[in-house]
């Protein structure tokens, strides 16, 4: 697996305000269209593993894992593209969110389970 750090982030967002610049879809690009287009993005990714079983989407032939990797790459850009507009770092958002979810996770209680923080 390789490694998602901020400086490819930022090489990912670079690319993509160029590529909107390029287009002049600055306008269309509002933080409600591209949560709208990630939420619809995500749900594409969600259609390849319905009505699946835990083992068959573990284990996707090529040609889905493709249209998988393909669909997640979809989410990742207009993710990184909504956080642009929005001027949010999502490197360092998701640092902060991974010591609030040690906090709210700890060890002791949550391992091993899948309940919700509050129900641990």
């Amino acid at each position: 697996m390789s490694d998602l750090s901020s400086d490819s982030l930022v090489e990912l967002r670079d690319a993509l305000r160029a590529f909107a610049a390029e287009r002049a879809w600055g306008r269309f690009h509002t933080p409600k269209n591209l949560a709208m287009a990630l939420a619809g993005e995500a749900g594409e990714v969600i259609e390849h593993f319905q009505w699946l079983t835990a083992e068959e989407s573990a284990a996707l032939p090529a040609a889905r894992h493709e249209e998988v990797s393909l669909e997640l790459a979809d989410v990742l850009l207009y993710l990184v593209r909504l956080a642009d507009v929005l001027d949010v770092d999502l490197a360092d958002a998701a640092r902060r969110k991974i010591v609030i979810n040690a906090e709210r996770y700890p060890v002791e209680k949550a391992a091993g389970r899948a309940d919700k923080y509050d129900r641990l």
